[in-house]
């Protein structure tokens, strides 16, 4: 790999998919998803009540992280700026396209998550031109660094910048943010602090 950088249920479809899943009562999971048939993100829930999740499906089963909304939007911008740096410095690199379709986005089957993100990194190998999206478990207060669960996706500069702005969209779709304070607002109404608390 030649750069890493550190960034700190819905109804079935029509084609079913074997959902791959596991439990902390099991061993340390340690994943490459080399390459992914296609990689999403998705959010289940009503505004301010949303649930993230990351998936990435290869053959007929799907791997899915659980994620904070912090950390997709944080994930998208790293994305964004890491491929356009990838591109500037490798003019031999042809330009990617963030081509999707909302509908081939939006998640099949949840299931039961891997596991819950803690840190997420991105990485490039210049050989294979994929990129990996790096997702390793959150440290709970028993456990110790190493027992950390890791699944690494790979995939393409395209479905990376696909994955970016899809993000960002589904990101941008939740609660709006009031013009007084900026704090999200929720659907029956917002304690503004900049108008001493009142609702409105």
């Amino acid at each position: 790999m030649s750069s890493t950088t550190e960034i700190s249920l819905c109804e079935p479809h029509l084609t079913p998919i074997k959902l791959v899943y596991f439990n902390h009562l099991m061993k340390r999971i340690n994943l490459d998803i080399d390459p992914c048939d296609h990689i999403t993100a998705d959010a289940i829930g009503k505004p301010g009540q949303r649930v993230f999740y990351l998936q990435a499906q290869k053959a007929d089963q799907s791997y899915t992280i659980l994620i904070e909304k912090i950390q997709l939007q944080t994930l998208a911008i790293g994305i964004e700026k890491f491929v356009a740096e990838l591109e500037v410095h490798n003019l031999s690199l042809t330009e990617s396209v963030a081509d999707y379709d909302d509908d081939q986005m939006r998640i099949l089957v949840v299931g039961t998550p891997l596991f819950r993100a803690g840190d997420i990194g991105i990485g490039y190998d210049s050989d294979r031109d994929l990129m990996v999206l790096v997702t390793k478990e959150i440290l709970l207060d028993e456990m110790d660094e190493e027992d950390a669960s890791i699944v690494r996706f790979w995939c393409s500069r395209n479905q990376a910048k696909a994955l970016a702005l899809w993000s960002m969209e589904l990101a941008n779709r939740g609660r709006q943010n009031c013009p007084q304070c900026g704090l999200p607002m929720e659907p029956d109404g917002h304690f503004c602090l900049k108008k001493n608390g009142h609702r409105h």
